[in-house]
């Protein structure tokens, strides 16, 4: 008899937390790469732009996800809740990355009592600029030739941590489904810190 497992269904199960910490597990990972191959700069600014895309949604999504909508998809989405219609769950869109930022930097993040918003130093807002402008090149890159200067990303990948690590655990609005979930984001928020360390360090970046 043929074996059955190959024509068991396989699946690829996520949600708002594993996406959030699997795409830091994947920037620190990509990091480790980069002092034999610097091409992987690119692979850790489109994971370190997920990873922080992951976490400001952690830190808005509240009970409804309201605060992590697009202005459009909001604006329908409390038109139908008011007109008591079915919320327009076809129509949910996630809002920009920079919106986003502005929204954790907001009260929109005061939903508890030991909520906190975002409070950022003098490079954090130039940074998260950086990273999703960097971000958007790589993904829609035109047919050209490009030479990145990467002396100052470990900088930059340093401030959108601080922001991963306040998100994760300062501003009080993330509740870890399991202890193996917590675990692997310090592991890997740790082993990021390190690996930007040895570049700054080592002149490597």
């Amino acid at each position: 008899m043929a074996n059955q497992e190959w024509f068991m269904p396989a699946y690829l199960r996520t949600d708002a937390q594993e996406e959030a910490v699997s795409a830091l597990e994947m920037f620190s990972d990509s990091l480790g790469a980069i002092a034999t191959n610097r091409y992987r700069w690119k692979w850790a600014v489109l994971a370190l732009h997920a990873a922080v895309q992951g976490f400001m949604v952690l830190g808005l999504r509240g009970s409804n996800d309201f605060d992590v909508l697009s202005p459009a998809a909001a604006k329908d989405w409390l038109a139908a809740v008011e007109a008591g219609d079915p919320p327009p769950f076809d129509q949910k869109r996630l809002d920009t990355f920079l919106g986003l930022y502005r929204k954790v930097k907001s009260d929109r993040m005061l939903r508890y009592v030991n909520s906190k918003q975002f409070h950022p130093g003098k490079t954090h807002d130039r940074s998260l600029a950086i990273l999703n402008e960097l971000r958007n090149e790589f993904t829609h890159f035109l047919p050209k030739h490009w030479s990145l200067e990467v002396s100052g990303l470990p900088a930059i990948c340093g401030d959108c941590l601080d922001l991963i690590e306040f998100l994760g655990w300062d501003s009080g609005n993330v509740m870890w489904i399991g202890d193996d979930v917590e675990v692997r984001t310090r592991r890997a928020l740790a082993e990021a810190r390190r690996q930007i360390l040895s570049a700054h360090t080592q002149g490597e970046a």
